[in-house]
C-alpha cells in the first residue's frame, strides 16, 4: 500500500461528547464528528430524548433546548454499549432517567455496576423496573468516589453528573484515555469546572448551568494504529494523517521491538513497511498501558511475523473471537487461557470470514489485505461501527477493497 490517509474523529470522544451536549440548552457544534453507525445510533437516542441534531459532513449541530422524555427506546439502547453515557448527563439536566441494560459487541461481561455505584455516591436512588433501570437523584452532591476498576464509562458518567452537582466531587482511580481529557475540555468549554483529567484523580467543581460551544473532537488513536499496522503487515509507504503520536505510544513501542520502521512527521505518522518484521508479545492494560481495542489487529499483523508472539488479554475475558476466523485463512494460533500464543507463516491464504465484533473486523481486514486471493468478509456492520469509509480509504492506499451488497 502507498499513500496518505486521514484519521477521523475519534468514535470513543464523540459518543460522550454527543452525550454531553445533554447538559445545556444551548446550540452546540462538534467539529471532527466521524459518520459512523454508532454516532448515528447516539444522534437517535439524543432526537428520543427532544434533541435535534443537523449533520453537515464532519460538523455536527446539537440542541436540546427541552427534555421531552426521561426514557430511551429499548432498540437503540440494546443496540450500543456506549449509550448508558447519558445517565449522567440525564440526572444533572433532569433528575432522573430510565433505561434498560445496554448491548454493543459481545466481547465480554462489561457490568455497569461502577457507573451505578458512582450516581449513587452523588445521591442517586436506584431501582430495576420491569428490565429498565430507574434512576432518580432530584438533587446531586458532589463525593469522593473511588473506582474498583478504572472504567473509561463509569468515569464519563460520573464525571457529566458531577458537573451540575452541588459542591466538589473527586474521583480516585479514574480512568485516564485520552477520551476522558477530550470530554472534559468540552465540559469546561460549556463553562464546568474539571482538573486532573488523563490522571487517576479527577477534581471536579459543580456549576448551576452550561453554555452552548464549538469543539472540535481528536483524531481516533484507534484507527490510527489500525492503519498503521496495516501498512506495517502489507509494506509499502504510508502517511498516517490526522494523529496525536503522545496517543500511539504503547503501539509505537512495540513497532520499534519488532523493527518496523516508521518516522513521525508534522502531518502524521509515516511508516515505510517492509512486510518483515519480528514478533514481539503484547499484554493489553488500562490506559497508558497497550489497548485492548488494538489487540485484535495487532494479532493479526503477528500471524506473518518471524517468530513466536505471546498476546494476553487481560481487560475483556472475551476477545479472542477472530482467532478461529484468522485459523481459517492460515494463521497457527493456540489460546491457553487468556493468552494467544502466535507462531507467524509465510502467508495467509483468502478465505470467507465473519466480523465477530468491531476490532475483530478490522483485524480480518488487515489478514485479508495481505492474504493470498480474495477474501469475503460478513457481517461488515460490526466494521462500520467504528471506522468511517474504510473501503474508500484502503482504496486510496491502493487496496483491492469493495463493499457488495
Amino acid at each position: 500500500m502507498n499513500g496518505k490517509v486521514q484519521v477521523s474523529g475519534a468514535k470513543n470522544a464523540v459518543l460522550p461528547i454527543l452525550a454531553a451536549c445533554l447538559l445545556t440548552s444551548d446550540k452546540v457544534v462538534l467539529e471532527e464528528a466521524p459518520d459512523l453507525l454508532d454516532v448515528q445510533v447516539m444522534i437517535q437516542v439524543l432526537e428520543s430524548l427532544g434533541g435535534k441534531v443537523k449533520r453537515n459532513g464532519k460538523k455536527l449541530q446539537v440542541t436540546v433546548k427541552e427534555i421531552e422524555s426521561i426514557e430511551t427506546p429499548y432498540d437503540l439502547i440494546t443496540k450500543m454499549r456506549a449509550s448508558v453515557v447519558i445517565m449522567g448527563p440525564m440526572l444533572a439536566r433532569k433528575g432522573r432517567v430510565r433505561i434498560s441494560q445496554p448491548g454493543g459487541c459481545a466481547i465480554g461481561s462489561r457490568p455497569i455496576n461502577w457507573h451505578l455505584k458512582g450516581l449513587e455516591y452523588l445521591g442517586a436512588q436506584v431501582r430495576m423496573d420491569h428490565g429498565f433501570l430507574d434512576i432518580v437523584a432530584p438533587r446531586l452532591t458532589g463525593a469522593r468516589i473511588y473506582l474498583d476498576f478504572p472504567s473509561v464509562g463509569a468515569t464519563e458518567n460520573i464525571m457529566m453528573a458531577a458537573a451540575c452537582a452541588q459542591g466538589t466531587t473527586v474521583i480516585e482511580n479514574a480512568a485516564q484515555e485520552p477520551e476522558i481529557v477530550d470530554l472534559a475540555n468540552f465540559i469546561n468549554e460549556m463553562g464546568g469546572k474539571i482538573r486532573g483529567a488523563g490522571t487517576n484523580i479527577i477534581n471536579i467543581e459543580g456549576v448551576k448551568e452550561f453554555h452552548g460551544t464549538t469543539h472540535t473532537v481528536i483524531p481516533d488513536r484507534i484507527e490510527a494504529g489500525t492503519f498503521v499496522l496495516m501498512a506495517a503487515a502489507c509494506g509499502g509507504e504510508v502517511l498516517v494523517r490526522n494523529v496525536i503520536t503522545a496517543h500511539l505510544k504503547p503501539l509505537l513501542a512495540k513497532l520499534d521491538e519488532a523493527g518496523v520502521i516508521y518516522k513521525e512527521e508534522d502531518e502524521g505518522i509515516r511508516v515505510m513497511g517492509k512486510g518483515c518484521y519480528n514478533a514481539v508479545d503484547i499484554k493489553t492494560q488500562v490506559h497508558p498501558g497497550f489497548p485492548t481495542d488494538l489487540q485484535a489487529p495487532i494479532l493479526a499483523m503477528l500471524t506473518l511475523a518471524k517468530g513466536t508472539a505471546v498476546v494476553t488479554e487481560t481487560v475483556f475475558e472475551n476477545r479472542f473471537m477472530h482467532v478461529d476466523e484468522l485459523k481459517r485463512m492460515g494463521a497457527d494460533i493456540k489460546i491457553e487461557g487468556r493468552s494467544a500464543i502466535v507462531q507467524g507463516v509465510e502467508s495467509l491464504h483468502a478465505a470467507t470470514v465473519a466480523a465477530t465484533d468491531l476490532r475483530a473486523g478490522a483485524a480480518l481486514v488487515l489478514a485479508a489485505l495481505t492474504a493470498n486471493g480474495t477474501s469475503e468478509i460478513r457481517e461488515i456492520h460490526h466494521i462500520e461501527r467504528g471506522y468511517e469509509n474504510l473501503d474508500l480509504k484502503l482504496r486510496g492506499l491502493g487496496a483491492e477493497i469493495y463493499k457488495v451488497d
